[in-house]
């Protein structure tokens, strides 16, 4: 490699974009261009963020590390999607991690964009071990209602994996019909990494479904609302009634019911 005095910005700017040497970072300290300043600057700012979030990501896997080192080799993580909205089924996923995975970003469904959830969905998808989803109809969620619904959706997402899980980490719930050594954690999605990629699964698997449903009954707009209770939503409802999709155990659509 030519010194650093006779290369232009946009080759210092390449060398940076790969994992230059220690050598070649203390000679673009001190270089005088003023270009190379900000690529140098903006080169440890970079550094130092990548250096913060894998901590952060070190700090989800703070309950699978114990796990492992216990013996438990494939832990599925599990969230749902889908409690309160007045449309559409309960989604659950789950979703085991290897030990080494890139996901940068990966958190709580809820604390992303839409188009870092979409990214994120189709990552966790390819470095999984093992992954599925399952869910409750609406049908289900009125006769058993909403929590033992999700329960449903969630032993589903469990039995359709392909991978025998060794342990589950659960967000905020337990499932005792599974004989399965578990552990329920509230906030489960914000604190264990396994459950963040379940999250993710769900709620982006879900919104792709509310986006097929809003095809067949696109007055509700249920590919915006997500089924939600939204002011667009709750005028749809009275204006054309409940569609085969709604909760119907729900008290905005029961009101409608009661006034049909």
């Amino acid at each position: 490699m030519k010194g650093i005095s006779r290369m232009s910005i946009r080759e210092v700017s390449e060398v940076l974009n790969t994992e230059p040497s220690e050598e070649f970072l203390k000679a673009c300290a001190q270089d005088e261009r003023l270009g190379i300043q900000n690529l140098i600057v903006r080169y440890y700012k970079e550094w130092e963020a990548r250096l913060v979030e894998a901590e952060r990501i070190e700090a989800l896997l703070r309950e699978e590390k114990q796990l492992w080192l216990n013996g438990y080799l494939h832990i599925a993580g599990i969230d749902e999607a889908g409690r309160g909205p007045l449309a559409g089924p309960v989604v659950a996923a789950t979703c085991i991690l290897p030990a080494k995975f890139n996901l940068p970003g990966l958190n709580d469904s809820k604390k992303l964009t839409e188009s870092k959830r979409e990214k994120l969905f189709q990552q966790i998808k390819e470095q999984a071990i093992g992954y599925a989803v399952g869910s409750a109809e609406p049908a289900e969620i009125d006769g058993l209602n909403i929590l033992q619904a999700t329960k449903l959706a969630m032993k589903r997402a469990v039995e359709g994996l392909k991978v025998r899980p060794h342990f589950l980490l659960i967000d905020a719930l337990e499932l005792p019909s599974l004989k399965i050594p578990q552990k329920g954690i509230i906030d489960g999605d914000a604190l264990s990494a396994s459950i963040a990629a379940a999250s993710i699964l769900a709620k982006v698997s879900r919104d792709h479904l509310m986006g097929e449903l809003d095809k067949l009954y696109p007055e509700y707009g249920f590919a915006k609302n997500k089924g939600y209770g939204t002011r667009e939503h709750l005028m749809a409802l009275r204006r054309h009634g409940v569609s085969p999709i709604h909760r119907r155990s729900f008290a905005p659509v029961q009101q409608q019911l009661d006034i049909v």
